[in-house]
């Protein structure tokens, strides 16, 4: 079976920096759905339409193709009183960006705790950074009616609810 829109593809992938260095591996393999649901970025959506199982292919990415340029209004600085006693760099948590939407969260990360603030940004760690996913198609199957109205997939490897 071909990859056209709305099926379900299973890759087995690894994602590299600029200097080649590992920065992510599939274990286990990833599934997405098809077709512009933003599964996945859509250079590599792009690179794979058409294909079969046991394609193999390696795409760079700019940072605009990844996880874009680095947002300094994404950097907040916060009241120590707001974060649990336990707080400390690397620590993660949801928050809304100002101005945005009820609906709209992010996640942000923990950078600096000092006694009276907490620094957290919500630019994803890899902002910023050429990137290279090399993959393998493993996988290729239509996508079923409630994966189609949910925008997802369900099952091994995909979301479950």
């Amino acid at each position: 079976m071909q990859i056209s829109k709305d099926s379900v593809v299973t890759l087995s992938y690894t994602l590299t920096d600029a200097e080649g260095t590992l920065l992510e591996e599939s274990d286990p393999n990833i599934s997405y759905l098809h077709g512009g649901y933003d599964g996945i970025f859509p250079i590599v959506e792009e690179a794979l339409e058409g294909k079969e199982v046991g394609y193999e292919c390696t795409i760079t990415m700019s940072p605009d193709e990844a996880f874009g340029e680095y947002d300094e209004n994404l950097l907040r600085v916060e009241p120590r009183n707001l974060f649990p006693q336990h707080v400390k760099v690397g620590m993660q948590f949801e928050g809304q960006p100002e101005g945005a939407g009820d609906e709209e969260t992010i996640l942000y990360t923990v950078t600096e705790v000092t006694e009276d603030k907490v620094v957290v940004d919500g630019n994803h760690p890899l902002v910023g950074k050429t990137l290279t996913m090399s993959c393998k198609i493993e996988g290729v199957r239509s996508a079923s009616q409630e994966e189609l109205s949910h925008g997802h997939v369900h099952g091994e490897h995909g979301h479950h609810h």
